[in-house]
């Protein structure tokens, strides 16, 4: 379990934790809001699947409290960088700062791994929302893109 001690605004524990025999189905079953639809997939099971079929992302349930409320993943990149990626909230779950925290939580645990110098991850150019939230994490632009998504990055001594 990945701990910060960080709490939605409804007061429950976010923490992250690997998806295994007792989770993988509530986390296969996240959904976003159907207006998320053109920024994220109809449920958080296609990125189990890439992290099952590929080996590159590593996928954490998102808890609030003991309910899996959310999805993330992870990974380390040739050259060295940490991404952050597959973040989603179920709909119910949403604006109450649950997917900021598990940003930070993971943000935080990813910085402390060995040779980690830059966070990355990457959105879609029309995802307001989320350009937003990451910039208020400290997240800024590297002028890349990424499959049509914008780059961000944060240093992992900003983070620690």
């Amino acid at each position: 379990m990945i701990d910060h001690g960080l709490t939605d605004r409804t007061g429950r524990r976010v923490t992250l934790r690997g998806v295994d025999d007792a989770n993988w189905r509530a986390v296969a079953d996240i959904a976003p809001l159907d207006s998320q639809r053109d920024h994220a997939p109809a449920l958080a099971a296609r990125y189990l699947l890439l992290s099952l079929r590929e080996d590159t992302w590593r996928s954490l349930a998102v808890y609030g409290d003991e309910t899996v409320t959310g999805h993330v993943m992870w990974a380390r990149d040739d050259d060295g960088s940490y991404w952050i990626g597959g973040v989603l909230v179920d709909g119910p779950e949403q604006g109450r700062g649950t997917g900021r925290a598990a940003v930070r939580t993971l943000a935080g645990w990813l910085a402390q791994q060995e040779g980690c110098e830059v966070l990355r991850l990457s959105y879609g150019t029309g995802n307001t929302a989320a350009g937003e939230l990451y910039a208020s994490l400290g997240f800024r632009p590297t002028g890349e893109e990424e499959d049509g998504e914008v780059v961000v990055e944060l240093a992992a001594s900003a983070v620690r």
